[in-house]
Formats: structure tokens, sequence, C-alpha cells
């Protein structure tokens, strides 16, 4: 990521940006104290899903999860790279889902773009103070 880690954490953790960088069909909006609520064409079955949400500034880390799909978690990490830069490293836990085959590389696809749509996000917000 093109900027240090407080940074990308600062843009990865505010719900108000996240469908700048999340995947096209899925949207997320703020829902109250530890809670999002999720819904667009990615999100399964009809309507808004409420899920879990935690952002610890302490490890630079983002926590979710779906309260109603508990077979659905996931966590984001940043962690300082070289000069300036830093890392984002993402697990995503679909249990109801294979590991290998189409909808498990098109949810691949859908992390890559994702990742760098955040990159964009981040340079941006480097761009806009600097």
């Amino acid at each position: 990521m093109p900027a240090e880690s407080t940074v990308v954490f600062g843009v990865a953790s505010d719900v108000d940006l996240m469908d700048r960088w999340l995947p096209q069909g899925l949207s997320v909006h703020d829902s109250g104290p530890g809670t999002i609520e999720a819904d667009g064409s990615l999100v399964p079955g009809n309507g808004k899903h409420e899920g879990l949400f935690r952002a610890s500034e302490e490890q630079l880390r983002v926590e979710w999860g779906g309260r109603d799909h508990p077979d659905y978690s996931g966590w984001l990490q940043v962690s300082d790279s070289a000069a300036g830069t830093s890392e984002v490293t993402v697990h995503i836990s679909l249990l109801d889902e294979a590991e290998s085959g189409a909808r498990a590389e098109e949810v691949r696809e859908l992390l890559d773009r994702s990742l760098d749509q955040l990159a964009d996000e981040v340079q941006r917000r480097v761009s806009d103070a600097g």
C-alpha cells in the first residue's frame, strides 16, 4: 500500500469509506456500536443483513462476521513495510463454500480488485493531505 500503516488502517476501518473499495455488489453501513448492515447482490438472501464489526487501532486490525451468516467472517491486518509503505493481509472464512473451483477463483478476483481499490483510496487520502 502506498502509505504508512496508520493511514491505510484509517481508510480500511472507516465504514463510511468502505463502499469506495469493497467489491461492487456489496454495500455496508454503520448500524451501531460493533455492528454493520450489509446488502447487495453479493450478500446471500434478500434484504439487509446484520454483521459484527470491530476495528482495533492498537493492532491495526479490522474484523467482521455475519451475525445471521455465522459461516462468514474475516479480518484485515495492516503492517508497516519499507520506506513509508505498508502491507495488508486479509483472511476470509467462507465455511459453506469450496476452497477451489470457479467460485473460489471469483472470490479471489473480488478480493484482488478490492485491495487495488483500497490502494487507490489510500493514495487519494495521501494526495489530499499533501
